[in-house]
């Protein structure tokens, strides 16, 4: 059975990729698992697609592993698609901080104008393959609450009103999040690529 690294170290994250994954002929690691002592992974790419990639063959390289990485943004139409890639990085301090930050910026937006989605952008990397990345992507179109209800997500999960499901997406379990959210249906196409090319 072969090995898939994971390249995150958001716990939430992994849970629901290991959850997406599970019957998959495949042994999921955790960055944790390979890199017990924490590893730090820069993101300098200007785009989501940039900072995939990076991840992706940094790690992959570093252990020989068949790797994926993902990076999401929340793009707001009327914040001109911010904070984007730097979503993690929108405000100092902890996902509550850049969460109100958000809500401050939006708080006279009237309700029919705070749309946007939530992009994710997944990059497979097998080293033993030369420097092939292979990607895949998933939008979930969202509006912004005007505050935040639900305990059930992490990042912007509890502001995120999703137009798909009519629900907050924090108000939704892994399982259900992974059938209509960014990443779920960035995973659903990462997952043929898997079995089509690296299984």
């Amino acid at each position: 059975m072969r090995e898939l690294l994971i390249a995150t170290s958001n716990k939430g994250k992994f849970k629901e990729f290991e959850l997406f994954f599970r019957d998959m002929p495949f042994k999921i690691l955790s960055l944790r698992d390979v890199f017990p002592e924490g590893i730090e992974i820069e993101e300098p790419g200007e785009t989501l697609e940039g900072n995939a990639i990076i991840k992706a063959m940094t790690i992959g390289k570093r252990t020989g592993k068949l790797t994926l990485s993902d990076d999401s943004g929340l793009e707001v139409d009327i914040l001109n698609g911010q904070p984007g890639v730097r979503s993690a990085r929108f405000a100092p301090g902890s996902d509550v901080d850049r969460r109100n930050f958000l809500l401050e910026k939006m708080k006279d937006v009237p309700d029919d104008m705070r749309g946007g989605q939530m992009r994710c952008v997944i990059a497979l990397y097998d080293p033993e393959r030369g420097d092939k990345v292979r990607l895949a992507e998933g939008v979930m179109k969202v509006r912004i609450a005007r505050e935040p209800r639900g305990d059930k997500g992490f990042g912007y999960d509890d502001v995120m009103f999703v137009e798909e499901t009519g629900r907050m997406h924090a108000e939704e379990t892994t399982a259900e999040r992974n059938k209509t959210s960014h990443r779920g249906k960035a995973l659903a196409k990462a997952k043929e690529i898997l079995i089509a090319e690296f299984e």
